[in-house]
């Protein structure tokens, strides 16, 4: 029985995600799951073939995906990140990109054995990398600052440049091939990605002018982003192929750059459908190759030539391109190291397929495999080995998941210092020096800023820190901090202090701010004002490991009511903040870390089971 469109577009989407979140539980590269779901649903068992079964629709589906995931990883291209590495990456989107077309191409004529002109049109695609490759490797890796922001936007700029330079390639070959050349070609050639420059820009531009101005409703802005986005992918494309990459890039920039807080709000809604559609795209693609295109990828032509653009053609790129631009050797190496192709490589790349052969140039018939063959390598070779290899090199956040602390007082202060003692890292923000003079006297590492402002976003680094505490004496901002950050934390790594107030008598009152944004630190019954008393009046963070013997239930006995449960430490260290939501039943291996009263030494758990 064959199934319906219907059913075969639910299937595909639910193994894309299922692929994401078991590549999520069992850390590992998404890609690399995906792929495998894909080849083993289709040429494996031929349970589907997706180029296949929806005929005419596959390719538009393909690139109307691939238009939205590059806007997507546009709109994160802002000029302020370009502070002290914009020389590398213009060098590496310039220089580096020309020198790995004309390597690439040597190498797929020589190694390959591909006619000069398809080695010249291939060679310049697969200059790419692509941002659904390098994001979900950037996410598993947790690469430093520096390296990342240059793999970030070499990967979203390369990709129009890579498509360009093959459509450069083919307009080339044909104007030299022709019976009579005419120069007029080339001209349009130049002409249409200038106007897929120009269109883009000035499309951001309007759309960003409309928001600022109020004529979008809030509930309409995310659908019109994307309908334009679309138009100017489709207005481009017809005017010139391939160049509506292009101009999608340049309308993400444009409004990225254009200090929007509204296209900023939409930011998680436009991630969280440019995952669906990697998860889905992916799949879709490996599931329509055939298994006469697998065999050929053992071919030696072809993993020869995999093997040199890996170890040889990308590596001298990019330390020929970077000389004098302040890269360590170190960063140099991944860098060079870290090249894996994607989803525009096997798009493009089937579009030159077809049409170099439709030309008479019949070796185009491998570029399938050629391209799958690269994709594969890469992502699976580059998918395994960014953690091992950015840990070797130091350029990779180390140790513990750390808690990025939001507020200034006596409390924090006592939770950094305790999570500092555990060795793990801990930051302290406040737009107040005032506050942050206590951090400063102990030592703690602190930033000096607002959370929500946008100079924060682009000077602290947050990739070391998996939780957000939010402790500020308003509560409405700790809510809105939680609200903000959800999205990027995650709703179980988001905390905020017990908004309630406490009054001796009448028990607790609150406002809205309970309902809404991140879960209540610690216990609800203990408001800032009560953590930051007992921190000051003779509370002190104690550390005790449970034993069989000696359980949390005999451990609360021996407690004050008083005492406050700051956090749970796994033998495998996980770090467990306590909440009113926590799941986690502590267990015997497990330190407890708390807030308790006495200034004397706590006995031990094995010494309190002697007497």
């Amino acid at each position: 029985m064959v199934p319906s469109l219907l059913f075969e577009l639910m299937l595909i989407g639910l193994l894309g995600v299922a692929s994401q979140w078991v590549a999520w539980r069992f850390r590992m590269p998404a890609i690399v799951v995906m792929a495998a779901t894909g080849l083993i649903i289709g040429p494996v068992f031929g349970l589907i073939n997706p180029e296949q079964d929806f005929g005419d629709l596959y390719s538009p589906l393909i690139s109307v995906a691939v238009a939205i995931i590059l806007f997507e990883g546009s709109l994160n291209l802002s000029f302020k990140e370009l502070r002290g590495i914009g020389k590398p990456i213009f060098r590496i989107s310039t220089v580096g990109a020309f020198i790995a077309w004309i390597l690439g191409s040597l190498t797929a004529h020589y190694i390959a054995g591909l006619s000069w002109a398809v080695a010249f049109v291939i060679g310049g695609l697969f200059v790419v990398t692509g941002p659904t490759v390098i994001m979900p490797l950037l996410r598993q890796a947790k690469l430093k600052a520096r390296p990342a922001k240059v793999l970030k936007w070499e990967g979203i700029i390369v990709d129009p440049i890579g498509a360009l330079l093959a459509v450069f390639a083919f307009e080339i070959i044909t104007f030299i091939t022709a019976s009579n050349p005419e120069a007029s070609q080339i001209l349009l050639f130049f002409a249409g990605s200038i106007f897929a420059v120009f269109l883009g820009w000035i499309l951001g531009r309007g759309l960003g002018w409309m928001f600022e101005m109020g004529h979008v409703p809030e509930f309409l802005k995310s659908p019109t982003v994307v309908v334009v986005v679309l138009f100017c992918f489709t207005i481009a494309d017809v005017v010139m192929h391939e160049t509506g990459l292009l101009s999608v890039t340049a309308m993400g920039i444009t409004l990225a750059n254009m200090g929007i807080r509204s296209v900023s709000d939409m930011r998680h809604f436009k991630e969280n459908i440019s995952v669906l559609l990697i998860s889905t795209i992916f799949i879709m693609l490996t599931a329509s190759l055939d298994v006469a295109t697998i065999m050929q990828i053992f071919n030696p032509h072809i993993i020869g030539y995999v093997l040199l653009m890996m170890f040889a053609v990308r590596p001298l790129s990019i330390f020929l391109s970077t000389i004098g631009t302040g890269l360590s050797l170190n960063e140099k190496v991944l860098i060079g190291w870290i090249a894996p192709r994607g989803i525009v490589a096997l798009t493009v790349s089937g579009y030159f397929a077809g049409v170099l052969t439709e030309a008479g140039y019949e070796d185009a018939s491998i570029l399938t495999a050629l391209t799958f063959a690269l994709v594969i390598f890469t992502v699976i070779a580059h998918g395994f080995s960014i953690g091992w290899l950015s840990k070797k090199l130091n350029l990779s956040n180390k140790g513990n998941p750390g808690a990025l602390i939001v507020g200034s007082n006596a409390f924090t202060i006592q939770l950094a210092k305790s999570l500092k003692e555990a060795n793990y890292p801990s930051i302290i923000v406040d737009s107040s020096w005032e506050n942050l003079s206590l951090a400063r006297k102990e030592g703690l590492q602190f930033y000096h800023g607002s959370m929500l402002s946008e100079q924060t976003e682009h000077h602290l680094d947050t990739i070391p820190y998996e939780y957000l505490l939010t402790l500020t004496h308003d509560k409405s901002y700790n809510s809105l901090l939680c609200t903000t950050f959800l999205p990027e934390y995650g709703r179980t790594n988001v905390f905020k202090v017990s908004p309630y107030t406490t009054f001796k008598d009448n028990g607790y009152s609150t406002g809205m701010v309970s309902q809404v944004g991140g879960r209540i630190l610690f216990d609800k019954k203990f408001s800032l004002e009560d953590l930051i008393d007992k921190a000051e009046n003779g509370f002190t963070v104690r550390q005790t490991t449970l034993t069989d013997k000696f359980t949390f239930e005999h451990y609360k006995q021996t407690k004050d009511p008083e005492t406050v449960y700051l956090f749970l430490i796994k033998p495998s260290g996980q770090l467990k903040f306590f909440s009113e939501e926590m799941r986690t039943v502590p267990a015997s291996g497990d330190k407890i870390v708390s807030l308790t009263k006495g200034k004397e030494t706590e006995r031990t758990s094995d010494q309190k089971q002697g007497g």
